[in-house]
């Protein structure tokens, strides 16, 4: 008893509550409640539309905070509404936790044990998904949400679809969500990772009964099509947005872009030879006639190959604006050579633009791919050459 006493003061300490959506789960919610409040008085149920005798049984808990609504609007809305009504009591954490009885109120001390080492993160409950209950569809669902989880944001996460987790409500009020159902649940650690909030998670028991004695009101089609259409999206802004932006932010952040260029070079996480093909993908990217999603796609395949993404994004920015002019020019008269007595000719001059060739713009394709290719070797051949030599030279003033 005396250690459960211990949890409820570092809840006080921390100013945490448990929320518990639920919709139509009146057979499980009572017991849920009852092993909640041995470790916390501080309980917010959240009834989303319920149909059932959902409110007959938190009526019968009249110490806890209820916030009800009478149309079913989907978990996201639920946790969504119950984030904000958490912020306006004072608190700064809430742990969500399933009403259907899947996850056990015996983990909360985990969760305030990580609290007081990371008090400024998400913290997932991962559940073990290796044990033979678990239905094939949650174990597919598992691995297809941590993956995309990894593209959009960078990071591992051992169990992005677990319900069991404890947020920084306080962190997280300005944001403005767009999701109300199931999907909720991934936009939230995007966004949240997104604003520099750490996405960590502790070990926790799950519980699946038996096929028969299931109950669940995730839809698989409509519900797996939702997530998907999120992740789309979320890619996009990745790579449209986030990626650049993190980057430059990155740069700004350095005192010297000497000192940043020599990091990356020089760093021992890449071997030479895959600097050196950074480099050389980038410059391929920079000038290739992809204009507008140059650097979109160059950070997604980098990301795909597993290049030095920093070193493909400088290289790819040789064609910032100045540098455009050159970059047709060269392209237009090394398309000269495909083209044979067929080519046209072009003057150069700082107002070259795109539109300067459209009367053979074959020439132009043609060219600026040869041209990528040759100076995309040209710098990765450079590149390696100039590593090599760096080190011997290093070894020999040893």
């Amino acid at each position: 008893m005396s250690g459960v006493t211990t949890q409820r003061g570092s809840l006080e300490g921390y100013k945490v509550c448990v929320i518990i959506p639920t919709y139509n789960n009146a057979s499980t919610l009572g017991g849920v409640i009852n092993d909640v409040a041995a470790f916390t008085p501080h309980i917010l149920v959240v009834n989303d539309g319920s149909t059932d005798d959902t409110l007959a049984v938190a009526g019968q808990f009249p110490a806890i905070e209820l916030v009800t609504y009478p149309k079913n609007r989907g978990k996201g809305w639920a946790l969504r509404k119950a984030f904000a009504r958490a912020v306006e009591l004072g608190y700064q954490y809430a742990i969500t936790i399933d009403s259907d009885g899947q996850h056990f109120a015996k983990d909360l001390p985990a969760f305030f044990e990580k609290l007081q080492t990371e008090p400024n993160a998400i913290i997932i409950g991962a559940r073990n998904m290796d044990q033979a209950s678990v239905p094939g569809k949650s174990s597919f669902g598992h691995a297809f949400s941590n993956f995309w989880f990894k593209v959009e944001t960078g990071i591992s996460a051992a169990d992005t679809q677990s319900g069991y987790r404890l947020y920084p409500v306080a962190l997280l009020k300005d944001t403005r969500f767009i999701t109300r159902k199931y999907e909720f649940e991934i936009e939230v650690l995007v966004r949240a990772a997104w604003k520099g909030i750490n996405i960590t998670s502790v070990p926790v028991s799950v519980y699946y009964p038996p096929k028969e004695q299931r109950v669940t009101h995730f839809r698989p089609f409509k519900d797996f099509t939702r997530i998907s259409i999120l992740n789309t999206f979320l890619v996009l802004i990745t790579f449209g947005y986030i990626k650049p932006r993190n980057f430059f932010r990155a740069l700004f952040e350095k005192k010297k872009w000497k000192d940043f260029l020599e990091e990356q070079l020089f760093s021992t996480h890449y071997t030479d030879q895959n600097k050196a093909v950074s480099v050389a993908f980038g410059i391929f990217m920079g000038i290739v006639p992809i204009w507008g999603f140059q650097l979109v796609v160059a950070i997604a395949l980098a990301l795909l190959l597993r290049l030095n993404k920093i070193l493909v994004i400088v290289a790819a920015n040789i064609s910032l604006p100045p540098m455009i002019p050159l970059i047709i020019f060269l392209s237009y008269k090394t398309g000269a050579w495909w083209m044979g007595d067929n080519a046209g000719s072009l003057i150069f001059s700082r107002s070259l633009t795109l539109a300067s060739i459209q009367q053979n713009l074959r020439q132009y394709i043609y060219g600026s791919f040869t041209l990528a290719i040759l100076a995309g070797s040209s710098a990765g051949l450079l590149t390696w050459i100039g590593l090599k030599l760096f080190k011997r030279k290093r070894v020999l003033n040893g």
